[in-house]
């Protein structure tokens, strides 16, 4: 089956889009005053938006610091081979603490972010990584965070526009 192609979005498009991003919990007559459509209108755009993929769904976003004090680490790391890439990703997608990972270019293969009740729980995941020889892992490089300047808080709605029609 082919994939589906995302819709040719307009600037109406890209207004709901930059709207939905700052409250995904907008009711459809408060976004249909911002982007300048009725109720209707505005719900079927998001809809066709859900559909098409291009709305891929709605997440809260925790304020983690109010519930506990965890450590967030960035990790650069490197494989021996690039013939265990598909072990590694399954291993580390199947890894709670790990949130978020990114095949990169460069001098290391991936960069990860793990968000460990403390430092001893990361230690124990990293060391499982490396020990682990079907995994291929050459090296860990840590970085501890130590707050957030700029958290992602929705694209840029210059990068939205970029197909308008």
């Amino acid at each position: 089956m082919a994939a589906k192609r995302p819709p040719a979005l307009d600037r109406i498009d890209v207004k709901i889009l930059a709207a939905l991003q700052r409250d995904g919990r907008s009711t459809i007559q408060k976004l249909a005053q911002t982007v300048g459509l009725s109720p209707r209108a505005s719900l079927e755009r998001v809809r066709r938006l859900e559909a098409s993929g291009v709305i891929a769904g709605y997440q809260a976003v925790v304020e983690l610091s109010r519930l506990a004090r965890p450590v967030n680490v960035f990790a650069e790391i490197i494989l021996e081979k690039q013939a265990n890439r598909r072990r590694f990703e399954n291993r580390l997608a199947a890894i709670e603490d790990v949130v978020e990972c990114w095949e990169v270019s460069g001098t290391v293969d991936y960069m990860a972010r793990f968000v460990c009740a403390d430092l001893a729980a990361y230690e124990e995941l990293t060391g499982e990584l490396i020990d682990d020889p079907d995994l291929g892992v050459a090296r860990i490089v840590s970085h501890v965070a130590l707050r957030p300047v700029r958290r992602f808080s929705g694209y840029p709605e210059s990068l939205l526009a970029r197909k308008l029609v």
